[in-house]
């Protein structure tokens, strides 16, 4: 056959198949029929490429030999698997690509960001644009084309993710980042962001008709991912990634973004060593960084969680690109809390490398306050008549210029429907919360309330520093004592030396295995108990990190700063989580250090409760202020101790309150509040609850549900219970306890005679 199927037209090629062996099982009408079920028409590209397929398989296996002799049904066999090769390679290839709508948009978006959003997202972008908008829009650009970290504070809602959505896009289409990494608050925010990236992709038509070598063969797929590895453009394969976490646009000839790659992760998800082999052989890291909103409510709430977002941030995200090298970055960011991430790295002073600026959505409030007070009553007013604002929006459309005066708000047009003005917007946001209002949309959170008698800051716990070393014992102290808290995976422990009149010193705390590192949670621990102790079991790997945990810390002196040497003299273990009562008792009853150890029970005595200052002492018990320690009975054999949890945390919280330098007053270690960030989030991980019942009013404590881990803070507490065991008392509080407890015996009041 010498005519070329390539230059043949397809009715030409149709009775070139029907003239041919071939024509037998592929023939014309059978392949019309394929055509219309694919949903080409005749002079679509890729029925085209079907047919010149098809011709090149006659070509090529039937001529110009004659048909092969021998079996009837091996050539019907033969026939039908080169019909479907030729059907399955023309379905795989995506056929000519259409040609770019419109050439100069397509330029001028590759260079100007704002332009690039206006145009292909008409729909996402219909109001006018800020100030701050423009800001944004153009250190955005900065940073793609030159490079660069920038951070930038934005009222919640104004639109950050979808602008961090549209500048992923952007850098990618036009080949200006071929590795872009989108990173969120979390993974399920981050996937959540990348969906929304594959919707416009695979549905903009505006995308369709400018970037055609990209965007057609992502629509080719017809959102059937499985199709990527087999997706073929003039025969060879675009190596085009469509997975959950990650797209990876199509190789090309002649495209900027040939295998570009958008991938994203939780900032605290799997972020180090993010790297991807292209198909040409080379290994590619992020070169653009994109986090948007870094932080949740709970975690801005969090001073260990803001520190860790920080240093992952100042490590994996800005070391991404490898060694040697640079990565731009940009970062969208609110204020929740004073002190949270956004707060840290928005500052200049702490984070000059991030070029952070702060915008707001009222940056001038309006002048009469006397008209807003008004508004604000009938707004209330209306909602509680008419479920809606009608009265107050009446009002304020009759004094509209008097309320607006003195207002100058960022984003004019951003007001709801039943609104008449972005200041009454923002008026209203204010009414409904002050608090929500000035963290979320005015990036300037208010301060946090003051320590009273019911509540402590971490900020202010972490501040109270004696600037002693740490281990190192003042010398006003005289008792050392210790407790850890048992758990699953770890030990936390605290060691707390005491003057006579209750004024303590926290000399050294921890957890075994050590960390190695500022800020964990207990759910995130690294080195466990079962990984160090390499014992079977868990019962096993308690008793082995017990049994090391004491041997460092009881064996050793402590020195005291005029040169004298202490010993623990009191350690509690906590036995009261289930899985670790009997073995806490097994190794109190054959440690070496018998006698300094001893089991101990919190029990919540709250004011519904018998306190213990009513106990009916039995024979053998040993009753102090707040804790007992039955006569050994039952199988354990050995004496424990059980002491009311509310009434020590309050004791606790109390001396933390006290005044540095007072009688009775809590200090830390060291010089830099920053080494107990941690540590203070344990001891304000509770909250009290003031509670009446049986004539007593009781504080009773409950865990905060946005905290985390409390264990420092029932170790500080274990800590004043061992050293009240020890004789430490606050000064008249014997006096007191001896009043409560009502009548004398006659043994005692001989045995008071007699002195």
């Amino acid at each position: 056959m010498a005519t070329d199927p390539r230059k043949l037209r397809p009715s030409d090629l149709c009775r070139l198949l029907n003239s041919t062996p071939l024509g037998e099982v592929i023939n014309e009408r059978q392949l019309h029929r394929h055509r219309t079920r694919a949903g080409m028409r005749i002079g679509d590209a890729r029925f085209v490429d079907l047919l010149r397929y098809v011709a090149w398989l006659i070509e090529v296996r039937h001529t110009p030999r004659n048909e092969p002799e021998g079996d009837p049904y091996g050539k019907l066999k033969e026939r039908a698997r080169a019909r479907n090769v030729a059907i399955a390679l023309a379905g795989r290839d995506i056929g000519e690509l259409p040609p770019v709508a419109d050439p100069a948009r397509k330029a001028r978006s590759s260079r100007d960001f704002r332009f690039f959003c206006e145009s292909y997202f008409p729909l996402t972008f219909h109001l006018n644009w800020s100030d701050d908008h423009l800001k944004v829009i153009n250190r955005i650009e900065q940073a793609v084309l030159s490079g660069g970290l920038f951070s930038m504070a934005m009222p919640r809602g104004s639109g950050k993710t979808t602008i961090c959505e549209c500048a992923c896009i952007w850098a990618a289409l036009n080949g200006h980042r071929e590795f872009v990494c989108l990173i969120g608050s979390d993974e399920g925010h981050a996937m959540d962001m990348l969906d929304s990236i594959k919707m416009e992709l695979d549905g903009n038509e505006l995308l369709l008709a400018d970037y055609p070598e990209v965007v057609f063969p992502i629509q080719a797929l017809d959102g059937i991912a499985n199709r990527c590895n087999g997706q073929l453009y003039q025969g060879e394969r675009t190596h085009i990634g469509w997975t959950a976490r990650e797209i990876v646009l199509p190789t090309m000839p002649g495209s900027v973004a040939s295998g570009a790659i958008v991938k994203v992760a939780g900032i605290t998800g799997r972020i180090r060593g993010m790297k991807y082999k292209r198909a040409d052989g080379r290994t590619v890291r992020p070169t653009l960084v994109v986090i948007d909103d870094p932080q949740t409510d709970e975690s801005a709430r969090s001073l260990s969680q803001c520190a860790t977002r920080e240093s992952i941030l100042a490590g994996a995200i800005l070391g991404l690109a490898g060694p040697g090298k640079k990565i731009s970055g940009i970062m969208p960011c609110t204020v929740i809390r004073p002190g949270d991430m956004a707060d840290n790295i928005l500052s200049r002073e702490k984070h000059p490398e991030w070029n952070g600026e702060r915008t707001r959505m009222v940056y001038s409030f309006p002048s009469d306050e006397k008209l807003w007070m008004r508004y604000g009553e009938l707004r209330a007013e209306s909602l509680r008549m008419h479920g809606d604002t009608r009265l107050a929006t009446a009002f304020y459309s009759s004094n509209r210029a008097a309320m607006d005066d003195g207002a100058q708000i960022a984003w004019p047009e951003r007001f709801n429907h039943d609104e008449l003005s972005a200041i009454q917007h923002a008026m209203n946001l204010k009414l409904q919360d002050e608090a929500a209002f000035f963290a979320e949309y005015q990036n300037e959170p208010l301060p946090e309330v003051k320590a009273n008698d019911n509540e402590l800051t971490t900020d202010q716990i972490a501040g109270k520093l004696n600037r002693i070393e740490r281990q190192l014992v003042p010398i006003g102290a005289n008792h050392l004592t210790m407790f850890i808290d048992v758990q699953a995976t770890l030990l936390f422990y605290c060691v707390i030396a005491w003057e006579d009149d209750f004024t303590g010193y926290l000399v050294d705390y921890g957890a075994y295995p050590d960390q190695k590192r500022p800020y964990f949670t207990l759910r995130d621990a690294r080195a466990t108990l079962s990984v160090t102790t390499k014992a079977g079991g868990l019962e096993g790997c308690i008793y082995a990190g017990l049994e090391r945990l004491t041997a460092d810390r009881l064996s050793r002196e402590w020195k005291r700063d005029d040169g004298a040497m202490l010993r623990i003299e009191k350690c509690l273990i906590d036995a009261n989580w289930g899985s670790s009562t009997d073995v806490v008792y097994q190794f109190c009853r054959q440690s070496q250090f018998a006698g300094i150890v001893l089991p101990s029970h919190g029990r919540f005595v709250g004011a519904s409760s018998q306190p213990f200052s009513e106990y009916k002492r039995k024979p053998g018990d040993r009753v102090g202020h707040n804790w007992r320690i039955p006569n050994v009975h039952g199988k354990r054999a050995v004496r424990h101790v059980v002491y009311d949890t509310n009434f020590w945390k309050t004791f606790i919280h109390a001396r933390l309150a006290v005044a540095m330098g007072d009688s009775g007053c809590l200090s830390l270690f060291g010089e830099t509040p920053e080494t107990h960030r941690l540590l203070a989030e344990h001891l304000s991980a509770e909250y009290r609850v003031r509670t009446e019942g049986r004539g007593r009013i009781v504080d009773e404590w409950k865990q905060r549900p946005e905290r985390g881990d409390n264990h420092w803070f029932d170790c500080v507490v274990g800590c004043a219970v061992a050293a009240s065991m020890q004789g430490v008392s606050l000064p008249g509080a014997e006096s007191l306890a001896a009043k409560k407890q009502g009548r004398v015996s006659f043994a005692e009041l001989q045995r008071k005679r007699g002195r």
